[in-house]
């Protein structure tokens, strides 16, 4: 089973970022746009594991103690870089504490086994892969060898330009899920396994 640790986005926010998405997908037409609905933070890829790990994640996750987080939704990018852009992305904007959750996952899921994180967590919320042959295959935000310049988003990018910086809201997180994750050529299925509250300070 194919895991991660995740954030769900409150309603509003998600129908804000899906009217953005609605107006500027068009100037994207070859890159693969996520669904509104499937949208989240990740905090954690755990990536492939066998199905009697779940059971034991899930007890390593249930015993994190961590605070709520004010979590902002605003602001674009792209990874790895501008100029060779193959993921478009919404930015976050938080306090420690979502860092410390992440770290707190990170660390739980470490003592399974699994491969800890070798780069500082930064949140964001992925809205498209570039369409390009070659570069459109991992969402990753880190340069990866064969990157190379590609026009998936150059008409994206020039239109964003023009318009002010978005503002999509405000939420506070009071709870992170264990998902799973199904490819299929329609797209990605993300399926919530359990669910694990945050406590307030």
């Amino acid at each position: 089973m194919r895991l991660f640790i995740a954030l769900d986005i409150d309603d509003g926010i998600r129908e804000r970022i899906a009217r953005f998405v609605d107006g500027v997908s068009g100037f994207a037409p070859d890159a693969r746009w996520a669904k509104p609905e499937s949208l989240h933070v990740t905090l954690k890829f755990i990536g492939e594991q066998p199905e009697p790990m779940v059971e034991e994640i899930k007890r390593a996750l249930s015993t994190i103690a961590a605070s709520e987080a004010t979590v902002q939704f605003r602001g674009y990018g792209f990874f790895p870089t501008a100029k060779a852009p193959r993921v478009f992305w919404v930015g976050i904007e938080s306090g420690p504490e979502l860092a410390a959750l992440a770290a707190a996952a990170d660390g739980e899921t470490a003592r399974l086994g699994i491969q800890k994180e070798e780069r500082a967590f930064s949140p964001h919320l992925t809205l498209a892969r570039g369409g390009d042959r070659g570069t459109h295959r991992s969402g990753s935000p880190h340069w990866r060898k064969g990157d190379v310049p590609n026009g998936s988003f150059q008409r994206l990018q020039e239109k964003l330009a023009a318009l002010p910086s978005p503002e999509f809201g405000t939420m506070t997180a009071r709870e992170f899920f264990l998902y799973q994750s199904q490819l299929s050529p329609k797209g990605s299925k993300y399926t919530k396994l359990a669910r694990f509250e945050l406590r307030s300070p």
